[in-house]
């Protein structure tokens, strides 16, 4: 009778198990049998393999797609052909999401624009704050994109591609370059919501995909437990914690020198990670050491989970070395009434925005912290309302800003034609984006990569996607 033996087992005592051959991908090809670090995981061998400008991201992402003619894309002839038919020039053949088989009116701006700052930057008046850092971002007015709806837009510019299940960007971040604190997670996402019909955000688009799942973001709640479970049950103290911690990663690690499973490495490190946090989140979030001042320069009033506090919270996880932080803003999908949403949208966003970048110029992180600020696509320059004007969803042009981080301040990128439709100059796609943000973190974005079913997966795909070296300072 031959015995019973599952698949696992089976290719645990292999010569060369499935855990042996993916631990040994994950660690940059070196042998499973290398001593593996105390504390936080730290990156892949070899890297990074560039000179480092950027320590750390912090992504502002304005979920729903903010117009960029109501931001950064100032256009003197939608003005004048406001109300017009839209040329056919511009539109024929093109993809346009519920504008489609419509009749096409030219929308002029909804607001005025100035120019600010030394660098005279073109920025609107729904901007004020944003106005006053303009000398320190670079605006790219060129950005494409290739989805044209809401979900699988968030997931190309999270992750590359539309193809659900695909590593997002900060857990490939973290999977390459590690994690610089032992108490925190390497990556946190944290979400607030204000303006017109907010777009559910699923939790994928921080997904680690086909990466290890330790690499994967971490949501913090916008009010109540900022984690969930973080806090003991009632008779539950910390040393007794301690104890189920170690007793649940001793079996495991029992276990594991027989299948030799990485994802049982991730297990033991995500129960460890999370006993850290019972005491490193609480502090986190504690915001009474901080200066009234500094709460009042945000506007963050703490536990209300708004976007100012959200803010407030991502310079305190960037002081702590959190790798990759990541706010949503939920409500900028502006198909009509787009000047009572705008300015509803501005007046949560911009003011935090400005507080965030100018708190961390005057700690010194800003030159070694990489910030981005933009939606998954733009607007469309022609009509589309209820209950006002509005605008369609856009993937052929939209803006976007950079800030920190060996990035070029004062200084706009790219432009669209005559009417904010297509990118024409100095087109920066999403994968450009992508690559570079990698080169600022010290990773060529061209070698960096992870075995995937049969292929050498990475960030940027398969397709050329080049550095804007034009913006690197």
């Amino acid at each position: 009778m031959i015995a019973s033996v599952n698949r696992r087992t089976f290719l645990g005592h292999s010569g060369i198990g499935l855990g042996t051959a993916a631990l040994g991908s994950l660690l940059g090809g070196q042998s499973s049998a290398a001593p593996k670090p105390k504390g936080g995981y730290p990156g892949l061998p070899g890297y990074p393999n560039l000179p480092v400008r950027a320590k750390r991201v912090i992504f502002l992402c304005m979920a729903g797609g903010p117009s960029h003619l109501e931001t950064f894309d100032y256009k003197p002839k939608l003005d004048e052909l406001n109300g017009k038919p839209m040329p056919d020039s511009f539109t024929k053949g093109q993809p346009i999401a519920q504008l489609q088989g419509q009749n096409l009116k030219v929308q002029g701006h909804l607001t005025s624009f100035k120019r600010h700052g030394k660098s005279g930057q073109l920025v609107s008046d729904f901007l004020p704050w944003t106005a006053k850092m303009a000398d320190d971002i670079c605006i790219v007015r060129s950005m494409v994109t290739e989805q044209i709806n809401h979900d699988p837009a968030h997931t190309f510019m999270n992750t590359g591609t539309a193809i659900s299940g695909r590593p997002s960007m900060g857990a490939w971040v973290n999977y390459g370059l590690g994690c610089e604190t032992e108490n925190l997670p390497g990556f946190v996402v944290m979400t607030s919501v204000g303006g017109r019909n907010p777009q559910p955000i699923a939790s994928r688009q921080w997904s680690a995909g086909f990466l290890p799942s330790r690499f994967q973001g971490v949501e913090f709640n916008s009010s109540g437990d900022p984690v969930h479970y973080v806090s003991n049950p009632g008779g539950i103290t910390l040393p007794g914690q301690r104890r189920v911690v170690d007793a649940v990663q001793a079996l495991d690690r029992h276990r594991n020198l027989k299948v030799n499973n990485p994802e049982i490495d991730t297990r033991i490190a995500a129960y460890e990670m999370a006993f850290r946090m019972q005491s490193s989140v609480p502090e986190l979030v504690d915001v009474s050491d901080e200066p009234q001042h500094i709460l009042d320069m945000y506007g963050a009033k703490p536990g209300d989970g708004s976007y100012a506090s959200n803010c407030l919270l991502a310079r305190r996880l960037a002081e702590r070395g959190v790798r990759f932080i990541q706010l949503y803003h939920r409500g900028w999908d502006h198909h009509g009434a787009l000047k009572k949403y705008m300015d509803i949208c501005c007046g949560i966003t911009d003011k935090p925005t400005w507080a965030l970048l100018t708190d961390l110029k005057q700690r010194g992180l800003l030159e070694d912290t990489l910030v981005i600020w933009g939606g998954e696509f733009g607007r469309t320059p022609m009509y589309q309302g209820k209950g006002g004007p509005g605008r369609d969803h856009h993937m052929k042009a939209f803006s976007m800003w950079m800030a920190g981080g060996g990035i070029k301040g004062g200084l706009t990128h790219g432009a669209t034609d005559d009417l904010g439709y297509h990118s024409v100059e100095d087109v920066v796609h999403v994968r450009d984006l992508h690559a570079t943000m990698l080169h600022l973190m010290g990773v060529d974005h061209s070698r960096f990569t992870f075995q995937f079913q049969g292929l050498d997966a990475r960030l940027t795909g398969v397709e050329d996607a080049r550095v804007v070296k034009e913006i690197i300072s």
